[in-house]
């Protein structure tokens, strides 16, 4: 088990999550967002591409100049005028990709394995000459074999290459599989670091992540709100709450500004929050059935697996067609309205029919008229 501060979050926000389709930030977005993570704690920004040219170069140069505390590495391909590029724009760290399945090696580079060797060979020593830190980046390594990743991390620690990063490039990986492949390359290795970099293909990024963090991986890439290719990556407040609540490993990272970022990542993406996304979604702390709204009322710890403020939320209770009536005292006692227990019974029932008919929660107004028109009803004598 990872001690405490042990693992180091790598954002690749302004990278992946940029590659979304259609999404494009701009200096002063990605400025911002920079600034963003490095305040919570985040340790590495991978913030760019260089080999894109000009435009790209200048943002990741503005990004160095800003004297973060977090460090920033820039994404190549294992070409040397990449990582030329790289070191122009005033970086000490790159990723250095290389395709590493058979699948790619042969159907996409057009290559084999032993040219693949030599390319890293080649990249990685040049980037060493140079001082630079490095992540080897293995892409599709969840397909490759094994041995062959054995191989690269051995030339790897040889040459003085500072990790390797395994990539689910397709997102195509289950947990299980993620812990044997790192548990494995771990103790074949041990002396270089493993990274995962795990895509959402399939609904497991953050699942496949602390899998391979809970196998010895020490690196793990992410995004604010899971942004990525295809179906994204790893979401950043997915992982950081989820080794935390899930795992009892702490990253270091502060979260109560989670749901700030995920509200600014998703204007600047233009890709909206959903009111159910797990950790910052506005409605995940929010309470209707009965059952469990009198549970919360009660104890929060009895539904909620922590507190909210820890991520820049509140909870709510909802007043809908499933509510009971110790929701509704409570929503009435925060709107300033005390009713008791008889009161609740017949309020109640004009709330979850007026929800049935609108097909949705209940608003303070909505709740206040019916308030309202019960006190005009005849009592018994």
């Amino acid at each position: 088990m990872h001690k405490a501060h042990d693992i180091i979050i790598d954002d690749t926000t302004l990278r992946d999550g940029e590659q979304t389709a259609g999404v494009v930030f701009s200096k002063r977005e990605k400025t911002a967002i920079a600034r963003m993570l490095d305040s919570i704690g985040i340790q590495e920004i991978e913030c760019g591409i260089p080999a894109m040219g000009k435009e790209e170069q200048d943002g990741i140069k503005a990004l160095a100049d800003l004297g973060l505390n977090a460090r920033l590495i820039t994404w190549n391909r294992a070409l040397v005028p990449e990582i030329e590029a790289s070191i122009a724009c005033g970086v000490q760290a790159v990723d250095i990709s290389l395709s590493v399945s058979d699948q790619m090696i042969i159907h996409k580079l057009r290559k084999n394995r032993e040219m693949v060797k030599e390319q890293l060979k080649v990249a990685l020593g040049f980037a060493k000459q140079h001082n630079l830190y490095v992540s080897v980046g293995g892409e599709d390594a969840s397909r490759a074999d094994p041995a062959f990743l054995v191989e690269l991390m051995e030339i790897t620690r040889s040459m003085g290459g500072d990790r390797f990063r395994f990539c689910d490039t397709l997102g195509i990986m289950d947990p299980f599989g993620m812990y044997e492949k790192i548990a494995f390359l771990r103790k074949a290795v041990p002396e270089v670091d493993i990274e995962v970099h795990t895509h959402n293909d399939l609904g497991m990024a953050t699942a496949n992540a602390i899998a391979g963090v809970r196998a010895g991986a020490r690196f793990v890439n992410t995004t604010i709100n899971g942004l990525g290719e295809r179906a994204g990556n790893a979401a950043l407040e997915e992982v950081v709450m989820g080794l935390k609540h899930a795992c009892s490993i702490e990253t270091g990272i502060d979260t109560h500004r989670f749901r700030e970022m995920s509200l600014f990542v998703a204007k600047a993406s233009h890709r909206p929050l959903s009111v159910s996304k797990p950790v910052v979604g506005e409605r995940v702390f929010a309470h209707e059935s009965g059952l469990h709204a009198d549970g919360v009322i009660k104890d929060p710890h009895n539904y909620e697996g922590f507190d909210p403020a820890e991520v820049g939320l509140t909870r709510s209770i909802v007043i809908g067609k499933h509510s009971g009536s110790s929701g509704l005292i409570e929503r009435y006692r925060s709107m300033g309205i005390s009713i008791d227990r008889i009161e609740a019974e017949a309020l109640l029932e004009m709330a979850r029919a007026m929800s049935c008919r609108r097909k949705r929660d209940l608003s303070n107004c909505e709740l206040m008229g019916i308030y309202l028109e019960n006190e005009k009803l005849p009592r018994a004598a």
